[in-house]
């Protein structure tokens, strides 16, 4: 066998959980070979390069063998070689470094912890250290009579 389908080569090699899911990428447009963007009956060969986008990073994996059968995490080696570029890499260390300042479109609310963080970050020092409510400008006109 010299071919193997693409979306049951990314499950073999263990690029996604289950075949479904990488099929699901490709349908959604997540996953290219060469520049174009591929079916998930679309066939690989020895030699292909395939990108896979998970947001924010998008993976480069070049084919080493065409399988259809699921294979250990110790042969993966043996079928695919990563060759994803370390600036890939770097957006993700990025996007990591960011946490919840730079939320990500779909996280939900922030939590209780990260309002109060992102309270503590944006509330100036000195806003919490008046214990009394007067209006400034009252005594302003009172100075000025």
């Amino acid at each position: 066998m010299n071919e193997a389908r693409i979306d049951k080569w990314m499950w073999a090699a263990r690029i996604f959980k289950t075949r479904t899911i990488a099929a699901e990428a490709c349908k959604k447009g997540r996953v290219s070979m060469n520049g174009t963007q591929v079916k998930a009956s679309r066939t690989v060969k020895p030699g292909d390069v395939i990108q896979v986008r998970k947001p924010p990073v998008t993976y480069s994996f070049k084919v080493l063998q065409p399988i259809e059968k699921r294979v250990g995490a110790k042969l993966v080696p043996e079928i695919m070689e990563n060759v994803t570029t370390s600036d890939q890499y770097e957006l993700l260390e990025m996007s990591r470094i960011s946490g919840f300042v730079n939320r990500a479109k779909g996280t939900g609310r922030p939590t209780k912890k990260d309002r109060r963080s992102l309270e503590e970050f944006t509330m100036p020092e000195f806003m919490d250290d008046f214990d009394f409510d007067f209006d400034f400008d009252e005594d302003e006109e009172k100075q000025a009579e």
